[in-house]
Order: structure tokens, then C-alpha cells, then sequence
């Protein structure tokens, strides 16, 4: 059975095996985003690297042991599992499947992203609970792909399952390789105002360098507010901005910024609304609100995820 499929044998009915990130980012491969191609590691290649060191039961057992709200013991479960995994054999068959795949792609850097089977649903999202890994080569593209599998096992992960009742859930994770984008800009854009509410206006969000800057609160970014109907834009917040991720030799670095950099506005008044424009049609396609992550390079706006505003 092939584990690693291309973005556009994907769609959005896919989510069992390719987790809520890799169905939408193989569903608007197919509708015609513009989307940094890639491949996922289905579901089925978790399963069956746990399966084949007896991990299953092993995990299962570690889990079964956790008691609902002690921190201590989710913790020690959560190091004992991901311990598990590390030192577990890679099964020859995926490793060539991946590597293979990986070739393909025919890009040194790679963006490796966890993508649970039950992520983004009506009921639970798991955004934020599981890892990502930025800039990755050949040489570290396995251990990465072992340390999103293993995310599912964080004790934020493993927290999570109790709070909404998944502790009894079969919940697996695939795995999204993706083309790496050097952002010269990236941010998020919500396609209903998070705070108001209001669905006639969407924000975006945007700082200089890689997303993650934005994602793990280490900047305050750019705030832009627009109108969603025509779209125009109707408030722009701009934010002095003093480091950015950025990708090195070394891997992914905080550069600091010029004072007269870090001050300039980050998107130009046309790239607002053509992103925004971008964002309104992907909604458009989902029938529903949208927490999208973008990234520009060389000219060009790249969509890198998008799923449900699940707290309206």
C-alpha cells in the first residue's frame, strides 16, 4: 500500500487518513490555490510503525495508567511514549516511500507538519497541539517525521484527549511534507473578525520572516481590518517589529531588525486586498469562516493552511 500521497490525490473527504491539514491542503491543491506543493505520510504508516514493535499495546497500557488532571503523571506518560518512538525502528518499506517521495519534491527544505485524523472537526481542534518542523533536509526528514508522530503524545496532546473526551478515541496522525516557503512575509488571516464577530469583515495579520514568529507570540504583527464584501480595507494598525525568524545555515534563527525596518508597514495597500481577495474565495469554497496561514515570497502569496474558526 503506497503511504505517501501527492496533494492532489487528496481532498477534504480524506481527513481519516490524511488528518484535517493534509485533506485541506490536498482539497485546495485541487481547487486551485495557490499551495507550495507537497506529499502526505497517510495515517496508515503511523499505524503500522507503532503496530510493528508491539508500540500499540505498549502505548495503550501508559495511557491507561494516566489519572484525568494529574500533571505529573501526564508529563512522565508523555516522555515514556515519546521515548518509545524515538528509539523504535524505522520499517524499511516506509522509509523508502518517504525518501522516495521526498525526491520528488525536489526541494532542499521542507516544512513538516503534523496533522492529527481528528483535527479541525465540529467537535475538537487539534491546532496548536501537535508539531511542526521548519527548513527540514534529507538528512533530519525521518527524525522529523518520527517527532510529528510522536507530537500526538505531548503532554499538551495527551491533556487535550482528557479535557474533550478522547481518551477513548482511536485518534491517528499523518504527516504533511510541503515545499519550505522563505517568507519574506507571513501571517494569518481570519475570515470573520475574531473578536466582533462580525462576519462582514475579515483581519489579517502580518510580520516580516517565517509564520512562527506570529504562531508562538514573539512579535506583535501588523493588524489589517477590511470590509469582505468588495473587499476594501478599513483600518490599518501597523507594528514595530524588532527580530524575525528567518532561515540560516545554522537552521531557523531570530535576526534583529533595522529600527527602520522593523517600523515600516509590512503588507502595501494592493497586497492587502489581493490576499484578501485569495482568503474570501477560499472561505467561498468551504461555505464557512476561515483561520488561514499565508507566506510571501518573491512576489507571490502562498497559502500554507486554512481551516474552521471553530470558536464562533
Amino acid at each position: 500500500m503506497d503511504i505517501a500521497a501527492d496533494f492532489k490525490e487528496i481532498s477534504k473527504k480524506d481527513v481519516r487518513i490524511a488528518g484535517g491539514k493534509g485533506a485541506s491542503l490536498g482539497e485546495m491543491t485541487r481547487a486551485g490555490f495557490p499551495i507550495p506543493p507537497g506529499f502526505i505520510i497517510i495515517s496508515y504508516a503511523f499505524n503500522k510503525f507503532l503496530a510493528q514493535g508491539g508500540l500499540d499495546s505498549k502505548i495503550e497500557t501508559i495511557l491507561k495508567k494516566v489519572k484525568r488532571g494529574n500533571a505529573k503523571g501526564i508529563d512522565e506518560a508523555s516522555r515514556e511514549i515519546r521515548d518509545l518512538i524515538t528509539k523504535a525502528r524505522f520499517p524499511t518499506d516506509l522509509e523508502k516511500q518517504i525518501k522516495e517521495s521526498f525526491k520528488k519534491l525536489n526541494s532542499k527544505f521542507a516544512a513538516v507538519r503534523s496533522s492529527a485524523t481528528a483535527e479541525d472537526s465540529k467537535l475538537a481542534s487539534w491546532a496548536g497541539e501537535l508539531e511542526t518542523y521548519l527548513n527540514v533536509t534529507d538528512k533530519n526528514l525521518l527524525g522529523s517525521v518520527k517527532k510529528c508522530w510522536s507530537s500526538l503524545f505531548t503532554p499538551r496532546a495527551i491533556f487535550y484527549r482528557f479535557e474533550n473526551n478522547l481518551s477513548k478515541t482511536a485518534i491517528s496522525v499523518a504527516v504533511v511534507i510541503q515545499k519550505m516557503i522563505q517568507s519574506e512575509i507571513s501571517g494569518v488571516c481570519f475570515t470573520v473578525h475574531p473578536v466582533t464577530k462580525n462576519r462582514n469583515q475579515m483581519i489579517i495579520e502580518a510580520g516580516f520572516g517565517l509564520g512562527e514568529a506570529i504562531v508562538g507570540g514573539l512579535i506583535t504583527p501588523d493588524n489589517y481590518v477590511l470590509n469582505k464584501k468588495d473587499p476594501s480595507i478599513l483600518n490599518i494598525t501597523v507594528n514595530e517589529q524588532s527580530m524575525a525568524i528567518v532561515q540560516s545555515e545554522k537552521g531557523n534563527i531570530q535576526k534583529k531588525m533595522s529600527l527602520l525596518r522593523g517600523r515600516r508597514q509590512k503588507l502595501s495597500s494592493a497586497q492587502i486586498i489581493t490576499l484578501a481577495k485569495i482568503c474570501k474565495k477560499i472561505e467561498q469554497h468551504y461555505h464557512e469562516p476561515q483561520d488561514i496561514e499565508w507566506a510571501f515570497e518573491k512576489g507571490r502569496f502562498y497559502i500554507t493552511q486554512s481551516r474552521p474558526i471553530t470558536t464562533l
